[in-house]
């Protein structure tokens, strides 16, 4: 198992819908990258029994958490605790790249 990830190396694209990948897994945390283009948009949903983060590692993301909207920009992160409707939207002018962790792991 390769124990150190360069975020960078796992940046990608997608026309039709935001990307993500995966870089590491257990039981217990997922950790993975989502990098949306300007427009794109992951729509309010919500995970029961799991908490989330996004950490902006570059753009501007305007989120989602339950009724509230709140922007975080690079080097912030966001908070979803279990059963808070989260969700984000690149609104800006270039890409949003979020390192997202998700525990327990879906």
């Amino acid at each position: 198992m390769d124990w150190v990830k360069r975020i960078d190396e796992y940046i990608g694209v997608k026309a039709e819908k935001f990307y993500k990948t995966t870089l590491f897994r257990s039981d217990a945390l997922l950790l993975g990258l989502n990098c949306l283009e300007p427009g794109q948009a992951q729509k309010p949903h919500d995970h029961a029994d799991q908490d989330k983060f996004y950490f902006v590692v570059e753009g501007v993301g305007n989120f989602w958490l339950g009724e509230e909207r709140v922007t975080a920009v690079s080097g912030e992160v966001v908070w979803a605790a279990a059963g808070v409707a989260h969700g984000v939207a690149n609104e800006g002018g270039g890409r949003l790249t979020l390192l997202v962790g998700i525990a327990p792991a879906p």
